[in-house]
């Protein structure tokens, strides 16, 4: 399903016509763009020695293996002719803003997820263009000559469906789902596709007979609850290619955070506050990005038997900086050790942002690349 279909993708009345657009290995790809040395090399973002992790990778890079969230010994044993480039959040930021500008220019709703992507509702835009894949063509070509770097667009009426899309035919690329394909469109693809479903998860649906889409939808909501608790919900919306959230131009942020779902289970305390220690080092870079002050730091645990625990701590002051951040999380994992059972999921957040409500903080984690 892509963008040159001659069907007409917004005949359906009544449905949103919506469009997630993702940078192409944003934060490298800017890299790769301000130094010509690196075009066409692998190159990683991120720190190279001690606990370092690879915060973005090159799609030369990406051949070897080599990932975000990754640590970055191992993505150098992957990839030994591997070089490294720290960040430059300001410049980052700085291309980010002109992204949105060319957003803007087609629609005030524009829901950004990160500096590199974001959800748009082109249902009615402001250049009376009609049609969501034009608009995604128009913006893409405009991001390749007014910053020099490529985009990859999904075109869906919801959002789960239009961030599927964007990641199917990248780098470079764009895909379509039109109304009426958007449960088949799904029911092809394997469930490790689905945000928040990890390698140990998939592993476990493989068990129970679910490998696709189709699979998941098979089974009906009690057999998914009695296996996923409180996530059987969105696997059940998920299969149907279901998604009644809208797009929400300027949401307030609440909380910056990050999770990883682990390759194996893990319950070892040092085993735990290794990966902690990881996770960290890539949320402190968002906050960073976001230039974001916060005073709750939240662990996150997801359990063997998808049981989620969390434990938070409030400051009367905003975290002081990263060393700060990192303690309270090791505090809070300290807190619930030893583990009743193996946890396959951790997440660390910072919230009560400066200018927020203390008191309802929302989550707003973003799935870390998994190895």
């Amino acid at each position: 399903m892509h963008a040159d279909e001659t069907e007409d993708e917004d005949a359906a009345p009544g449905l949103r016509k919506i469009i997630h657009v993702d940078m192409d290995a944003f934060f490298a790809s800017v890299e790769q763009r301000d130094d010509p040395d690196l075009r066409g090399k692998p190159v990683a973002v991120g720190g190279a020695t001690g606990r370092g992790v690879v915060a973005a990778a090159s799609y030369e890079a990406r051949k070897f293996g080599v990932r975000s969230a990754m640590p970055s010994l191992r993505a150098q044993q992957l990839c030994p002719g591997l070089i490294f480039r720290k960040p430059r959040f300001d410049v980052y930021r700085e291309v980010s803003q002109q992204i949105r500008a060319i957003f803007r220019d087609y629609t005030p709703h524009v829901e950004p997820l990160s500096l590199d992507e974001a959800y748009l509702d082109v249902t009615e835009d402001l250049k009376g263009i009609g049609s969501a894949t034009r608009i995604a063509e128009l913006i893409r070509q405009r991001i390749r000559k007014e910053t020099g770097l490529t985009a990859s667009a999904g075109v869906s009426y919801n959002k789960f469906l239009a961030k599927l899309a964007s990641d199917q035919n990248k780098p470079d690329g764009i895909c379509v789902i039109r109304p009426g394909q958007g449960a088949g469109f799904v029911a092809g693809l394997p469930v490790r596709r689905f945000h928040g479903v990890g390698p140990r998860g998939a592993e476990k649906m493989a068990r129970l007979g679910i490998e696709t889409g189709a699979d998941l939808r098979e089974k009906d909501i009690a057999f998914l609850k009695a296996n996923f608790g409180s996530f059987a919900d969105y696997l059940y919306r998920a299969a149907r290619g279901i998604d009644l959230r809208p797009v929400r131009a300027n949401r307030p942020r609440k909380s910056l955070g990050g999770e990883r779902t682990f390759m194996g289970d893990i319950s070892a305390g040092h085993a735990l506050h290794e990966t902690l220690d990881r996770i960290a080092d890539i949320v402190w870079g968002r906050i960073e990005e976001a230039e974001a002050r916060g005073r709750t730091v939240t662990l996150k645990l997801r359990f063997t038997d998808f049981r989620i625990v969390t434990r938070a701590r409030s400051l009367p002051h905003f975290v002081s900086g990263k060393a700060e951040f990192v303690k309270l999380g090791h505090d809070l994992l300290d807190e619930m050790l030893p583990l009743p059972l193996p946890a396959r999921l951790m997440g660390l957040t910072l919230s009560a942002l400066e200018g927020e409500d203390a008191e309802k903080p929302q989550k707003d984690m973003a799935q870390l690349s998994l190895l």
